[in-house]
């Protein structure tokens, strides 16, 4: 594991992320929890953070009817294709909602209005391997403790081990929860990528950590969106 991680944890965990939230993500955000009150404001929340094309969030949304499924990306044009996919076959779940906007200020102005989140979903996030990239992995972002204050039962996969067993330990350190990085084979691709993973014969990894009953002002300090 990278030799600065530890550090790089207490460090992150001990201030406030106090960098300013940008206008179009405000925009997205205030907009995308709206629609969320309107259809069902009492119904658990799943979170699919980096969703691509939204095909894992579409997942999702059947998996689990009664819940709210808000499925985030940064590209515009990666959920466009993915919408006009789906509309074009009909196929398009009512408790379903694609936000294009930069998770890092998506997860702080969601914990400001004190929602708790029942599944969380970190699906082949760019494991950025270079030793230079640490601040860059979501367990060395300073975003991260925001992160977990989210709850949930938090899912990663990757087919990078390395990255998971980061994780774990990210998550352990900060939560005192236990937190496994294993091998898996999934019954049905979610994203593109695990297609891909699987069809080159990649070995894939996942870790899931129940963080329900953390308590989420022992891990952020994030500000109030004003």
């Amino acid at each position: 594991m990278h030799p600065h991680l530890l550090r790089l944890l207490d460090r992150h965990a001990a201030d406030s992320y106090r960098k300013p939230y940008a206008a179009y993500n405000r925009a997205a955000f205030a907009t995308s929890f709206e629609r969320f009150r309107q259809a069902c404001p009492q119904a658990p929340l799943i979170l699919d953070s980096g969703c691509g094309v939204g095909e894992s969030s579409v997942l999702l949304a059947r998996a689990f009817p009664s819940h709210y499924v808000i499925g985030i990306d940064r590209s515009a044009v990666r959920l466009a294709r993915g919408e006009r996919a789906r509309l074009a076959a009909g196929d398009w779940p009512s408790n379903l909602d694609l936000v294009r906007a930069d998770v890092v200020d998506y997860w702080r102005l969601l914990h400001a209005t004190g929602v708790r989140l029942d599944r969380h979903f970190l699906l082949y996030p760019n494991p950025w391997p270079k030793i230079t990239q640490l601040g860059r992995r979501w367990h060395g972002h300073p975003v991260f403790p925001t992160l977990l204050a989210l709850g949930g039962i938090l899912e990663c996969r990757s087919n990078w081990p390395l990255y998971l067993a980061e994780l774990c330990f990210a998550v352990e350190h900060l939560t005192r929860r236990a937190a496994v990085c294993e091998p898996f084979v999934p019954e049905q691709p979610m994203t593109p990528f695990e297609r891909k993973y699987l069809a080159s014969r990649h070995r894939l990894f996942r870790m899931v950590v129940d963080l329900r009953e953390t308590s989420p002002n022992a891990l952020s300090k994030a500000p109030q969106a004003s």
